[in-house]
């Protein structure tokens, strides 16, 4: 049964993290966990929508991550052209929208065909957000804004917060009420650096793939037991 809370956040962003070590303690190649942990992202998007929570944000793959070995990347994005041909469809039954968040056009093309399938099939929906920031990073995303800027020919004078904001990858969303943060890692990782300056953060030690709706319960209850104050005083 879900807590009663005092107020629901409006965005809800996810740092995933734990796949690789929930693979190693099973003795199973780490591609296993990315599997698991892909696999968990449906079940978790369904119960923040039965929640009524408007935006989602999923980060999914950092533009860091090239780093890791190629056979590890390329199982990864085998994984998740699979998942979205099967659950993007189930979720555009429920009215879910699904928007990508990163520099799409350096992933391989089946896998920008996919994502663009998706977009487009959700289109027009109007229920929850679905953010998937794939090839993204935080620094490449305010980098990515201030060129559009400047190719817009924007005169400096003009530039204020809402105009960068109007920029970013987000635009059109909301800045994020809350950040969910698994495996016991207690930092940002470049994930959606400019939209938390305000966010409640909620680190859990609990890997991804084990990561259950008791842990939104657990995430959405902690949230509306805060003050949020934005930098004022009480």
């Amino acid at each position: 049964m879900k807590p009663e809370l005092k107020r629901l956040p409006v965005h809800v962003a996810i740092v995933p993290d734990g796949n690789g070590r929930w693979a190693e303690k099973r003795g199973l190649p780490r591609l296993k966990g990315h599997q698991s942990g892909v696999k968990n992202m449906r079940t978790i998007i369904e119960y923040l929508n039965d929640y009524g929570v408007k935006y989602v944000t999923l980060y999914g793959f950092s533009t860091e991550n090239w780093a890791r070995p190629m056979e590890e990347i390329s199982g990864l994005f085998r994984i998740l052209k699979e998942r979205i041909d099967k659950d993007v469809p189930k979720l555009h039954r429920k009215g879910i929208r699904v928007k990508h968040l990163g520099r799409l056009g350096e992933l391989p093309q089946w896998l920008q065909d996919s994502v663009n399938r998706a977009v487009e099939l959700t289109r027009n929906n109007s229920g929850m957000v679905l953010g998937l920031a794939f090839n993204y990073g935080g620094h490449i995303e305010i980098v990515d804004a201030i060129r559009r800027i400047v190719a817009e020919g924007i005169p400096p004078e003009k530039i204020d917060e809402k105009l960068v904001s109007d920029h970013l990858y987000t635009a059109g969303l909301p800045d994020v009420d809350l950040l969910i943060r698994t495996a016991d890692e207690v930092r940002l990782s470049n994930f959606l650096i400019w939209q938390t300056a305000y966010s409640e953060y909620h680190f859990t030690k609990v890997l991804w793939p084990d990561f259950a709706k008791s842990d939104i319960d657990q995430a959405l209850l902690a949230y509306s037991q805060r003050e949020r104050r934005f930098g004022a005083l009480l």
